[in-house]
């Protein structure tokens, strides 16, 4: 097995569906053995997700380890690409692609930076991601590279820090969380030549990941309570839901434990009508 967070004792992992017609939620996993993270939705029905470092498919069966040769631990950064290709960030702080089959993975960066993905253009030519420069945490930027390799594009400059950079749909702009504004993260865009910066809630909370079902017509993303610092686990947390893009009126759909993990990379159903999502309860195990 690989190397990965871990459930404390008497903590759950469990991950459920949210339907954004009906407000109904779904279970589709809950275990206590591996922490899985970061589900992505496959355009088959699955989900994808992480755990102990690894990459695996939740079946109805139950999770099934997809085994990948050449690539490190990973951690919770994945983005489905074209086809069963999926693009990946492993802890070595490079950016990988492999097939959701399985097999030998491709190293895509070699430059002298930390890369954390979490974009990838429709057009799956291009990849938004965060660098990390001389271990300067505070002072992460975004940056794309193509998805075939070569040298990277940098997209912001210092003022940040910045995370979680995703494509629209229609590839117009990249969302992402930036604490450029205030000390709270808060949710903005900019455009992929990298213009066109602006701040898109104004909240007292600390806002992250924000995430576009695949038709455009609505976002989720991640909302901790002010003060809290980073994208830290086990904190009680909210996912917000847009519609339409009113970013002001964001609502509330659903309040859990969690934060970490949670929602990290895009969920969306291919349909556009659920996302979903991972919490994190201390329950009793009888």
């Amino acid at each position: 097995m690989g190397n990965g967070r871990m459930l404390a004792k008497n903590q759950k992992c469990r991950i459920f569906t949210y339907d954004v017609g009906t407000g109904a939620v779904a279970p589709v996993h809950t275990g206590a053995d591996v922490l899985f993270e970061a589900p992505n939705w496959t355009r088959d029905g699955e989900l994808i997700v992480n755990g102990d470092g690894l990459l695996w498919r939740l079946t109805s069966g139950g999770p099934i380890l997809i085994p990948l040769e050449g690539v490190p631990d990973l951690n919770n950064d994945h983005v489905l690409g074209p086809g069963d290709s999926i693009f990946l960030s492993a802890n070595d702080g490079h950016l990988y692609e492999a097939s959701l089959r399985g097999g030998a993975a491709r190293r895509i960066t070699h430059e002298d930076r930390m890369h954390f993905l979490h974009g990838v253009s429709p057009d799956g030519t291009t990849l938004a991601y965060v660098g990390i420069e001389n271990q300067r945490w505070d002072a992460g930027n975004l940056w794309t590279i193509g998805a075939a390799g070569g040298p990277s594009t940098r997209l912001t400059f210092d003022g940040g820090p910045d995370d979680g950079p995703e494509y629209t749909p229609d590839g117009a702009w990249i969302y992402f969380n930036t604490e450029r504004f205030s000390a709270n993260a808060q949710i903005a865009r900019i455009r992929p030549d990298g213009t066109g910066l602006e701040q898109l809630t104004f909240d007292e909370r600390v806002n992250w990941f924000p995430h576009f079902s695949p038709d455009g017509s609505r976002a989720v993303y991640l909302s901790y309570p002010p003060g809290t610092q980073g994208h830290p686990a086990d904190r009680p947390v909210e996912l917000r839901l847009v519609t339409g893009g009113d970013w002001g009126s964001a609502r509330t759909v659903v309040s859990l434990a969690g934060g970490q993990g949670t929602i990290n990379v895009n969920s969306w159903s291919p349909d556009s009508r659920s996302f979903a999502y991972v919490d994190y309860p201390f329950l009793s195990l009888s």
